[in-house]
């Protein structure tokens, strides 16, 4: 059964923001190697029940927090979203060395990641 496995947190201001979650819940981050600001947190360890996650810049007003469901095949998940009347809000993009990525909406306006891993990655 798909399952949540990441959550992004969009900041304003992610320094600020880091230092919040940091002080507040002892979560870690890292900077992602990628073309962007994108800190990955580490929020227990991997023996513990529970997720790690991120926090980015805010996009556009309004972002809130946006969760990221494991699939096994990410063309079959977006038919069945389209299907079930939720649409397709950023098309599949290659996230080297970890797999294959779209966000969607529900049908109440919702965003949120659907993650095809590489098999390598797994």
């Amino acid at each position: 059964m798909p399952r949540v496995i990441h959550f992004e947190i969009p900041a304003d201001d992610v320094d600020r923001a880091q230092k919040f979650y940091g002080e507040v819940f002892g979560w870690t981050f890292r900077r992602w190697e990628g073309p962007m600001d994108y800190r990955l947190a580490t929020t227990g360890a991997a023996a513990e029940r529970g997720i790690d996650g991120a926090l980015l810049k805010r996009a556009q007003a309004g972002a809130s927090t946006v969760n990221t469901i494991d699939v096994p095949s990410l063309d079959d998940c977006v038919q069945k979203i389209e299907k079930a009347g939720g649409r397709l809000a950023v098309p599949r993009m290659a996230i080297p060395g970890v797999g294959w990525l779209a966000y969607a909406a529900d049908p109440e306006g919702n965003l949120f990641g659907v993650m095809q891993p590489d098999e390598a990655a797994r």
